[in-house]
């Protein structure tokens, strides 16, 4: 029998006008920004539908942002196929706790706040260090791999077949993208990013992530929800603590991920928020995965049409 996933996007997705159609024309929608607006306590709404743009990359705006616009498009998604069913979600990165919050483990407001401060914590650690990461395409693994020894960086995405995403020092990340090159990567390209994420670079943000995510209720979530840091779904709610402060510093095995959901006879995948990247990298990974994205209105009416 076939089985559906919920994927939700990753920062890096974030583009100005996101979400705004969502509350042009559905007044739930509506709704779900003025909450998350109350529960913030500032204009997110604005910023993700007007910017400008130099306020909207910020790590404390593009994550709760992101977070935000995925959680429309889930709500508008089951609002439009009042039968949707779904066995299992996923999220990349930040996405994550959108995964987390879609399967019951913790509420909107608790996962949207979360996760502005999550985007803080990391802007601070950015501003502590001198990191950045590069895109290397069209390299495997185990030379990629290779690169990052020689040249002290890691391995932070794992994105699907001939997309690696490597993170540390700028330094570092220069000589890496010449040792990609030499190695026959078809294009090593640094990424206009504020640091080193998922990188040990990110340390500092981990025990203020931890306080936060203390004090929040998240409980056993009501379908599997896989883990970036070990691509297999979570555990009890203690466990989804730990990995989500791991998951600062640890590389996304999104393929894993993606894998480990295929081998279990998931068919259909919807991508949900702004952006198509995680629907690009499912193609990588298996071109007969059934991939429906929601990411603004003519999106949603063709899922929903799709669906029905």
């Amino acid at each position: 029998m076939s089985k559906t996933a919920l994927l939700f996007a990753g920062q890096g997705a974030q583009a100005v006008g996101m979400g705004k159609d969502f509350a042009e024309k559905f007044p739930s929608a509506k709704t779900w920004f003025d909450r998350a607006n109350a529960a913030l306590g500032y204009g997110l709404a604005s910023v993700c539908f007007d910017g400008p743009e130099p306020e909207l990359i910020k790590t404390g705006n593009a994550q709760p942002g992101i977070f935000l616009v995925s959680w429309v498009a889930f709500e508008l998604l089951k609002e439009h196929v009042p039968a949707l069913e779904f066995d299992a979600t996923a999220g990349l990165s930040l996405g994550e706790f959108t995964a987390l919050a879609a399967a019951g483990a913790m509420s909107f407001e608790d996962g949207l706040r979360a996760v502005r401060q999550r985007g803080r914590f990391m802007q601070e650690a950015c501003d502590a260090t001198h990191g950045g990461m590069a895109a290397i395409i069209g390299l495997d693994e185990t030379p990629t791999r290779e690169v990052c020894a020689e040249a002290g960086v890691v391995l932070a995405n794992l994105n699907c077949p001939g997309q690696l995403v490597i993170s540390g020092e700028t330094g570092k990340i220069a000589k890496a993208v010449e040792l990609a090159k030499a190695k026959g990567a078809k294009r090593a390209i640094p990424l206009p990013v504020a640091g080193a994420y998922h990188s040990p670079l990110m340390a500092g943000a981990q025990p203020k992530l931890q306080a936060e995510l203390e004090k929040i209720p998240i409980s056993s979530p009501v379908v599997p929800v896989i883990s970036n840091v070990t691509a297999l779904p979570h555990g009890r709610p203690s466990g989804i603590r730990e990995r989500l402060v791991e998951q600062v510093t640890s590389s996304v095995l999104w393929e894993q991920s993606m894998r480990t959901l295929l081998a279990q006879d998931f068919t259909r995948f919807i991508e949900l928020g702004p952006g198509t990247a995680l629907s690009g990298f499912m193609k990588r990974i298996d071109k007969n995965a059934q991939m429906l994205n929601v990411a603004d209105v003519a999106s949603l009416e063709a899922t929903v049409k799709a669906l029905k």
